[in-house]
């Protein structure tokens, strides 16, 4: 039971890619989440798997797991779901918070790729994807922002 929620439905098993696959498979679930439910769901969901998905993964490393397995992309989901409660009222939103959320979980500027290196266990491994999904959404809402300004929106 652990495996199929830290792997996201072993989303998290592809072989390529499975940080990729992991996102565009929590933004896939986000799509019924926003459109039945709210986008405070979305976050308030995002919240309960950041919190639950952190003491699995310390569960998992404590048993010998070895730390952010590639296979783990909880974190992923948890980074994306925060990203498009920040912005996702458009389509070209959506897409802008998935693009840059990868971009930053995988660049891993400034204070993300602190945590990462600095911070060990499951607060480690999740807590630069919610830093990235943060930054994400807001750089996607000021991109979608600008593109109003200018028309091309």
């Amino acid at each position: 039971m652990r495996e199929l929620f830290l792997t996201f439905f072993y989303s998290g098993r592809f072989p390529k890619a499975p940080g990729t696959v992991g996102t565009l498979a929590g933004a896939a679930v986000a799509v019924p989440i926003v459109q039945y439910l709210s986008l405070e769901t979305l976050f308030l969901g995002a919240l309960l798997l950041a919190i639950i998905g952190i003491k699995q993964i310390d569960a998992y490393e404590a048993a010998g797991g070895p730390h952010d397995d590639k296979s783990i992309v909880i974190d992923e989901v948890v980074g994306v779901w925060i990203a498009l409660s920040i912005s996702s009222g458009t389509l070209a939103q959506w897409v802008f918070s998935i693009v840059l959320f990868r971009v930053f979980d995988i660049w891993k500027p400034s204070v993300i790729g602190r945590i990462d290196k600095h911070v060990k266990g499951g607060l480690g491994v999740m807590g630069d994807d919610v830093i990235a999904g943060v930054i994400a959404g807001l750089c996607s809402s000021m991109l979608f922002g600008v593109m109003l300004k200018f028309g091309l929106a």
